[in-house]
């Protein structure tokens, strides 16, 4: 069950390092650096697709803690925001000998994803199923169940289409940048990447990534999993080359 949250200040979907005004029907323009961490808002009840999310950060001198949300923050389409589970980020203690790069779990959809500088795990959990975030940059993913003959290419170059309209509305045009067959986690998959241009603004890059099930998965229903990625163009945007590095960085959990 969800419901229409009351206006208030809450972390502004598009700038996770900011808040928001919310006034009840709509985000308005005004914006504010967040305010000291208080207790967690109640979740009275909600409930939703959570995503089991765990962050695990090695040779960094920090203690052992565990952020639980009881709250989240969700954006469907016409900005409606509604209440949701959270995730939960762990922090495990250090290791003294490790130099690992930060890596994101994402449990539900049964991969782990490297955690490049400047991008964060998303704080809430959200209808398109957004696991991390950054400056003008944000990366989903989900879990389909395939049918017969669809393959991670049909997947991938289905849904690059609908993850570019979504990110970036009002699209004039576009440009395929790639479009080839990759190995991740273990799995045979398929990556579709645009450069779209939009009648406002500079656009950015889109890419939808699909792979799996591995070989030898006996199961009745495969399922693949897709990655999206959305990154604004410009000097506003993250550079591109975050998206190779988490492209390539993918693994299962298991592994």
């Amino acid at each position: 069950m969800s419901r229409t949250l009351p206006p208030g200040w809450y972390p502004d979907p598009n700038a996770p390092h900011l808040e928001r005004w919310w006034d009840g029907t709509t985000w308005t323009d005004h914006r504010r650096a967040p305010e000291a961490p208080g207790p967690p808002r109640p979740a009275d009840g909600a409930s939703g697709r959570a995503k089991a999310v765990a962050l695990t950060v090695s040779g960094v001198v920090l203690g052992a803690a565990i952020v639980s949300g009881a709250f989240a923050l969700a954006r469907g389409h016409g900005d409606d925001v509604v209440a949701d589970t959270a995730p939960t980020v762990t922090t495990p203690p250090p290791s003294p000998t490790s130099a690992a790069p930060s890596r994101l779990v994402d449990e539900l959809d049964g991969i782990s994803l490297p955690l490049p500088d400047g991008w964060v795990p998303s704080r809430y959990v959200t209808r398109d199923n957004v696991v991390m975030t950054t400056e003008g940059g944000k990366v989903f993913s989900r879990k389909l169940s395939v049918n017969s003959g669809e393959s991670p290419a049909s997947l991938a170059e289905k849904d690059v289409p609908q993850a570019a309209d979504s990110s970036y509305g009002g699209i004039r045009s576009h440009l395929v940048v790639r479009s080839e067959r990759v190995a991740v986690a273990g799995c045979a998959g398929y990556l579709v990447r645009w450069r779209v241009r939009t009648a406002e603004g500079p656009g950015g890059y889109v890419q939808s990534l699909a792979f799996g099930p591995r070989a030898g998965d006996e199961t009745q229903a495969p399922e693949t999993v897709v990655v999206r990625f959305a990154f604004d163009a410009g000097p506003d945007g993250p550079p591109l080359a975050d998206m190779d590095r988490i492209t390539e960085g993918i693994r299962s959990v298991d592994r």
